[in-house]
């Protein structure tokens, strides 16, 4: 496997993840993005959206973060990370959705604006990231992860804007069951840590 990426992409911090999880050998791409190596002609006809990651499994190619971890986990029979019945996939799924939606509009819009001066309304990302953090909170009393007894791909997809939001102005200390998630995250075997850049709140710590 092959996977294309940059560092400071948490969608594609989540592909590396999960493939780090697993033990996954696969060859690592870097992709210049301040070079513009994503709109280059050879990189649009793996992903015509120029977006990373991209993951070339020796000729099939996939695109999207999380479409990348359904496919690894079906590919590899992985069904304690993608549960194989309809209930625990759908709810899974739920989970990838808030992954593209919620999440993608708020602790990484935030930190899209300090890291990569991204032109989103600062107060108004804040505020959709602190709405998501209050209902992750509730969610996760009496839980220790986001569906079933175990980590799936859900908790994955999450990780990566969740564990760097501070880089978006967006504090997390108010969010005990959050953090202690994070954490248990940052335990498994095969974790593999994302990047940390000191811009936001990450800057004075």
């Amino acid at each position: 496997m092959k996977l294309y990426h940059h560092p400071l992409s948490g969608h594609a911090h989540r592909a590396r993840l999960f493939l780090s999880l697993l033990g996954v050998a696969h060859e690592a791409v870097e992709v210049d993005l301040k070079a513009a190596a994503h709109k280059r002609p050879e990189f649009l006809a793996l992903n015509p959206f120029g977006q990373v990651p991209v993951l070339d499994d020796d000729g099939t190619v996939i695109s999207d973060s999380n479409a990348i971890l359904v496919y690894v986990a079906r590919k590899l029979g992985r069904t304690d990370w993608l549960p194989a019945d309809a209930e625990g996939e759908a709810a899974v799924q739920r989970w990838l959705s808030v992954a593209a939606g919620e999440l993608a509009y708020g602790p990484a819009a935030a930190r899209l604006v300090t890291v990569f001066g991204a032109k989103f309304n600062p107060e108004e990302v804040i505020g959709r990231a602190h709405t998501l953090l209050g209902r992750l909170e509730a969610h996760l009393d009496g839980r220790d992860w986001l569906v079933g007894e175990r980590p799936t791909i859900a908790d994955v997809a999450l990780y990566s804007y969740l564990a760097r939001a501070p880089e978006g102005n967006v504090d997390l200390s108010g969010y005990a069951k959050v953090n202690a998630y994070l954490r248990r995250i940052e335990a498994l075997p095969g974790f593999l840590p994302f990047v940390q850049t000191p811009a936001g709140l990450s800057a004075a710590a």
